[in-house]
C-alpha cells in the first residue's frame, strides 16, 4: 500500500490528539494500588456477554485479585440501556479510558474514532470506524453524566503484583492510542532501543495494553531489565482465525488453573506467571446483540462482521510464537 498524504496522516481517525500523549516517566511514581491477580480486560466493545465472562474469571480467583478494564469498554453498544450497564458494571472495577471513550468525553469530532490508525488501514475502514463513533456519541448524550464521568477517567494505571511493577495502557509507553506495542512493531529490530529508553525512564517491569485489536506477548532481555509487553487484543470479539472467543490477561503471583483460566500461551516473570487466556463468553447472546443494533449493510457490519462470526487472519504463533 502507498504511504497515506499528509492530508489523509492528518484526517479523522489517522493521527493521535497531542492530549493523548504521555511520558514514560510519568510511570516512574507511586503505585496505584497492589494485588496478587489482575485480571485485564480491553476491547470489550460493549459486549455484555464478554463482560458476563470476565466477570467470572475474576469470581473464579482468590482474594486480591482486580479486574481492570484498559480502555474500548464501549464500541458497539448503541442500545442506551446496553451502554448504561456497560458503564455501571466497568466502573465497579478499576477502569481507564481508551480512544472510544476519550472521544465519548469530548464533542468535538475532529479526531473521529480517535483510533489513530496505521496506513496498513484502509480509508474505506476509517471511515467507518468514524462513523461508528459519531453513533456512539449520540448514545452517550443521552445520558448526561457519561462523557464527565468518562473524561475523569485515567489513560494509565501503575499497579504492583508480586514485587514487580506493572503499567496498565491502552495503547503504549507515550500514547493512549498508540501502536508501538503490535506484533509487527515490537518485532522491528529497532524496538529494542525504545523499549530499553521507556524501561529506563518508567521502571515498569510488564506492561499490559490493548488498542491494536490483536493480541501479542513479547518479553525482552534488555541492558536496563528485563520488559514483558502483554496485548490482549480483544476481549469482545475473536482473535484468531477460526475462534469464537476473546482473549484477557492474566497477570498473577498464582499459576492459572486450566479450568478455571484456559491459558493459550504466557511467560513468566520473576514471581509472576504472565499468560493470555481464552474468554468464553456467550457467542449467540453476543451476536444477537450486535446483529440487533448493526445489521447487515451498517458500518459496523460491514467492518466487523466477519471477524466476530469467524475470527480474524491472524494466529497464535504471530501473537505469541516461542512462548506457545
Amino acid at each position: 500500500m502507498a504511504a497515506p498524504s499528509a492530508t489523509e496522516v492528518n484526517s479523522p481517525g489517522r493521527f493521535c490528539p497531542a492530549h493523548y500523549g504521555y511520558a514514560p516517566g510519568d510511570f516512574a511514581r507511586a503505585v496505584d494500588f497492589v494485588a496478587d491477580t489482575l485480571i485485564v480486560v480491553g476491547g470489550l466493545y460493549g459486549n455484555l456477554a464478554a463482560l458476563d465472562a470476565a466477570e467470572a474469571l475474576l469470581a473464579a480467583e482468590a482474594d486480591h485479585a482486580r479486574l481492570v478494564f484498559n480502555g474500548d469498554f464501549h464500541w458497539f453498544d448503541i442500545d442506551p440501556d446496553d451502554f448504561a450497564a456497560i458503564e455501571a458494571r466497568v466502573l465497579r472495577h478499576v477502569a481507564l479510558r481508551g480512544n472510544v471513550e476519550t472521544e465519548l468525553a469530548g464533542d468535538d469530532s475532529g479526531a473521529g474514532c480517535g483510533c489513530a490508525y496505521p496506513d496498513n488501514v484502509s480509508d474505506a475502514e476509517v471511515a467507518r470506524s468514524n462513523a461508528i463513533l459519531e453513533r456512539l456519541r449520540r448514545t452517550a448524550q443521552e445520558s448526561p453524566a457519561s462523557p464527565a464521568r468518562l473524561g475523569r477517567l485515567p489513560m494509565n494505571r501503575v499497579a504492583e503484583v508480586g514485587g514487580l511493577r506493572i503499567g496498565l495502557v491502552h495503547g503504549d509507553a507515550e500514547s493512549l492510542a498508540g501502536w508501538r506495542f503490535s506484533s509487527e512493531a515490537l518485532d522491528r529490530t529497532e524496538a529494542t532501543v525504545w523499549l530499553n529508553a521507556v524501561r529506563q525512564a518508567s521502571g515498569i517491569d510488564v506492561f499490559a495494553s490493548s488498542h491494536t485489536c490483536l493480541p501479542t506477548l513479547r518479553q525482552f532481555a534488555l541492558p536496563d531489565g528485563a520488559l514483558t509487553v502483554i496485548n490482549n487484543g480483544a476481549a469482545g470479539m475473536p482473535n484468531f482465525a477460526g475462534t469464537l472467543y476473546g482473549v484477557a490477561t492474566r497477570i498473577s503471583t498464582r499459576p492459572a488453573s486450566m479450568c478455571k483460566s484456559p491459558t493459550l500461551y504466557g511467560v513468566r516473570h520473576g514471581a509472576l506467571h504472565i499468560d493470555a487466556v481464552a474468554l468464553h463468553y456467550d457467542r449467540p447472546a453476543w451476536q444477537a446483540q450486535f446483529l440487533r443494533d448493526w445489521p447487515e449493510g451498517s458500518v459496523a457490519h460491514a467492518s466487523y462482521w466477519k471477524r466476530i462470526a469467524g475470527g480474524p487472519d491472524y494466529d497464535l504463533v504471530s501473537a505469541a510464537g516461542e512462548y506457545l
